[in-house]
């Protein structure tokens, strides 16, 4: 073997790439058993490593926006899909076939593009996050609170599993740089060389701030030593190691934000209605075999428990063993192969003690785990296993106890919806769940009794079936994590996956105060009313408190009638005099909510070319105070939060619009969205 293929992997800590000392322990080529590289991280500084992130990654990300990390990320996506092929040729290694290799490289890249999609889309083009409405805290006015949400002041150290060595540091990294907190990257041994090119792909991109990712090949020695308070740890593997990670001294006395995400019994449930024949029943074979061969059943959402009505486990047990029986096994380079070998000998020696202990409650119907037929390699030398499918009673503990992490996966037979929710509960937390039934309310009674032990459930039938993702495809706008065994963490999630990263602090303060700390114009604030209208003003000019009043307009009875017939809108409170006043809200003829609106648009506006592009919406809108043919209208325009857009020559400015009678009563409050050029 070429000396380069036996490399000691690199870590890139504190500024540049580092290789730790000592000749390093062997990686294997899970495949023909080959010695693909060494690893070691013996003799680098952990602190240092955590300082570097602290000192200069964080401050770099910080000084960004949440669009202009959001940017970034989507170039760094677009960067590593052009590189693809690199990372797909070194997971080969791994065991992985081609499908394999893109769940892992394509499923992580698409989460920076999802990330980057939902950070331009639902957070501000600023660096402080505003959490919720502001809170009345006095009956003046002047004394008011408000959340707001900062980035740590520390690094997300992140210790992953070896099954998904590009998607399991891509899921966590794209959250917390979009948060604005650095990350440390600390992959599975087994397949670290894998992530090491992730990172080095990254880093050579030069597209994101130097300290925000670092990688540690190897052993994480004292690295949790080492984490503050303003530090997070998110952790994926086992959940005995997640326990004794959790209870660390530092992690502990700190009160670190801990995460984890750890090995689950993950159930899937055939409804009774889905019989031999119908598409229910087959998508449920289809599911249950691809999640048994996909990674080689290496998948933290992989199906381990599979629960059927009793009357059909025969039926199941047979076409679920049909399928299988065409699964090729061997070198997943080879087209014909659709599932590889597991990611090591050792792991394989794993899955077959635990399948040892399976079979002490059932029987195999499908596999022989000590003997495969494999295609193009050798069955000794890599680390292959037959699929096994097993059938049990789900009154026995094993089952819902051990997991073999591996092509493994157990049938049992339930016989009421009450039964199996409760089967599905032994499991004591999991990932992902699935239900296949065309009856609907077999799957909402099912969904609503194991919902609390899972964080995901998937109701697969024939009206979704084409567009599903699958049972264990996790999505980035979705909780990724689950309750009790599975970890008690969450991942990813959307927006609550930023959040996580950040400091949610209530600020208490004037109007005044708060407007200048979130960017946002507040009620009670000052506003300006200059000579030029607001609607004349570019986005380079238009400053939050920017305002105009204008009115008032006298509504009439002929407005009203006229309103009514024009839109068609005859609702009685707008047209029958008598009908009107036995309504105890309005008491007589009131005019449209949208007619007054419409008029509060036809006062504020400036109807000129201009700065202001469009309209594309109202939001928040409530009507307070009926308004009847005599009320005088004014309204309050006030530029309430300007967000530019990192990619146009415009950006989105929200108003305030605060309509009121002659009584200065509020009879309608709301706000406008409005498109507004950057310069004139």
């Amino acid at each position: 073997m070429a000396q380069e293929e036996s490399k000691v992997l690199r870590s890139y800590a504190s500024g540049g790439w580092q290789v730790g000392d000592g000749e390093g322990a062997p990686l294997h080529d899970a495949v023909t058993g080959a010695e693909v590289a060494r690893i070691s991280s013996a003799g680098i500084d952990m602190a240092a490593a955590l300082d570097h992130g602290r000192r200069v990654g964080g401050p770099a990300l910080r000084q960004l926006t949440f669009h202009q990390r959001a940017a970034l990320l989507k170039a760094l996506a677009s960067h590593l899909r052009e590189h693809r092929e690199e990372l797909y040729e070194l997971s080969t290694k791994t065991g992985a076939t081609a499908g394999d290799s893109k769940f892992d490289i394509d499923g992580g890249i698409g989460v920076l593009f999802a990330y980057s999609s939902k950070g331009r889309r639902e957070l501000p083009n600023d660096t402080v996050y505003v959490d919720g409405n502001v809170e009345p805290l006095s009956k003046g006015g002047t004394f008011l609170g408000q959340h707001v949400a900062t980035p740590l002041r520390g690094v997300a150290v992140q210790i992953n599993a070896f099954n998904f060595p590009a998607w399991g540091p891509l899921e966590k990294f794209a959250p917390a740089f979009l948060a604005g907190v650095p990350s440390l990257v600390k992959p599975a041994s087994q397949t670290a060389y894998v992530t090491e090119k992730l990172v080095e792909l990254i880093v050579d991109s030069g597209l994101i701030p130097e300290g925000t990712l670092q990688l540690i090949s190897g052993s994480a020695g004292d690295l949790l030593d080492h984490v503050t308070g303003q530090d997070l740890v998110s952790f994926t593997g086992s959940a005995s190691t997640a326990q004794k990670l959790r209870a660390h001294p530092a992690i502990v006395r700190n009160s670190v934000r801990f995460n984890a995400e750890a090995d689950s019994l993950n159930c899937s449930i055939l409804g009774p209605d889905a019989t031999p024949g119908t598409a229910e029943f087959d998508l449920y074979v289809k599911q249950l075999v691809t999640e048994m061969t996909v990674k080689a059943g290496q998948k933290c959402t992989a199906i381990r428990r599979a629960f059927v009505p009793a009357e059909l486990i025969d039926d199941v047990a047979e076409a679920v063993a049909e399928r299988l029986a065409k699964i090729k096994v061997g070198n997943p380079a080879n087209t014909d192969v659709r599932m590889g070998a597991l990611a090591s000998i050792e792991q394989r020696e794993e899955v077959r003690r635990s399948l040892k202990a399976l079979q002490g409650a059932g029987s195999i119907v499908f596999g022989d785990p000590d003997q495969v037929d494999v295609v193009d390699a050798d069955a000794e030398k890599g680390a292959f296993i037959s699929p096994v499918l097993l059938k049990a009673d789900a009154d026995r503990a094993e089952p819902h106890e051990v997991e073999a992490f591996g092509p493994v996966s157990t049938l049992m037979p339930y016989s009421s919806v009450e039964q199996v929710v409760d089967y599905a509960a032994r499991g004591n937390g999991s990932l992902a769940g699935s239900v296949v039934s065309g009856d609907v309310r077999f799957a909402r009674d099912v969904v609503l009794g194991a919902a609390p032990w899972h964080g995901r459930l998937l109701v697969l039938n024939a009206d979704d079936a084409k567009e599903s993702t699958g049972h264990g495809s996790p999505m980035p706008s979705l909780v990724h994590g689950g309750p009790g065994r599975a970890g008690g963490g969450e991942e990813m999630g959307g927006i609550r996956g930023v959040l996580h990263h950040m400091q949610r602090t209530a600020v208490q303060a004037s109007p005044e105060v708060l407007s200048q700390v979130t960017g946002r114009w507040v009620e009670g604030a000052p506003r300006s009313e200059g000579d030029v209208h607001p609607f004349r003003k570019s986005l380079a000019e238009l400053k939050v408190g920017d305002a105009v009043v204008a009115g008032p307009r006298t509504v009439t009875d002929a407005d009203v009638a006229h309103f009514a017939e024009f839109t068609g809108d005859t609702f009685y409170a707008h047209t029958d005099e008598d009908a009107a006043r036995e309504n105890p809200l309005f008491g007589g003829i009131v005019a449209h909510g949208y007619l007054v609106v419409s008029f509060a648009a036809g006062l504020f506006v400036s109807p000129e070319p201009g700065p202001v592009l469009a309209n594309y919406g109202l939001e928040n809108l409530r009507f307070l105070t009926p308004v009847k043919p005599g009320d005088e209208l004014t309204v309050t325009l006030t530029c309430k939060q300007i967000t530019p857009r990192e990619s146009a020559d415009y950006g989105e400015v929200r108003w305030d619009a605060d309509v009121t009678n002659q009584d200065h009563d509020s009879v309608a409050k709301y706000d406008v969205l409005t498109l507004v050029a950057k310069e004139k």
